[in-house]
């Protein structure tokens, strides 16, 4: 069976998505789990996805539960369709909404198709992560392999540093000011 993979970029920062693989015939509340996962977000709120075009347009939506909202179009349920029978497109896109009163928005791009699946891992999952996941409930605690990431990504732990974390780039070794050859105290060449 093909596998699809999907790029799901947080919206406000396109540097940072996950790359999830998932089969045709699998559901959306099933790409809804993983996305949460991936993102290290609960499982608390609503969530929907629209289908999209080129443009980032929504389209017809698949949300999570029914409700009584009236819609130009039907929606449909994740845990009944499937994300073979949505994806139209080569590049099919998607909009996934998650948690109503935050309005956490992820941009869904199908990247790429392969013709079988690996049988040594369990569908769908995460393949791919880059940069930090934003903190769902405001700021995190770095700890861990997070502050690591932080340190390497952002040169941290760089010689030379003070402990403002001001580098000495640009600025002159107390010890040789006004010594240059020619110049006296105040920086003016001898006339001598």
């Amino acid at each position: 069976m093909p596998v699809l993979k999907f790029r799901v970029y947080w919206e406000e920062d396109e540097s940072v998505y996950r790359d999830i693989s998932i089969k045709p015939d699998q559901t959306f509340l099933q790409f809804h789990q993983v996305i949460l996962q991936s993102f290290e977000f609960d499982n608390k709120h609503k969530a929907t996805f629209f289908r999209s075009n080129d443009n980032w347009q929504r389209g017809r939506e698949i949300i999570l539960e029914k409700d009584n909202v009236v819609r130009k179009a039907e929606p449909l349920l994740m845990e009944e369709t499937v994300i073979g029978a949505a994806v139209k497109t080569p590049n099919q896109k998607f909009i996934y909404l998650y948690d109503f009163a935050k309005n956490w928005t992820f941009l869904v791009e199908l990247i790429g198709v392969s013709k079988d699946e690996n049988s040594r891992v369990t569908y769908p999952l995460c393949v791919r992560k880059e940069g930090l996941a934003p903190s769902q409930y405001g700021t995190k605690g770095l700890v861990g392999d997070k502050l690591v990431e932080m340190e390497e990504k952002y040169d941290l732990n760089k010689e030379g540093m003070s402990e403002d974390g001001f580098g000495e780039e640009g600025e002159e070794d107390d010890n040789n000011e006004g010594d240059e050859e020619g110049m006296d105290d105040g920086g003016n060449e001898d006339m001598y």
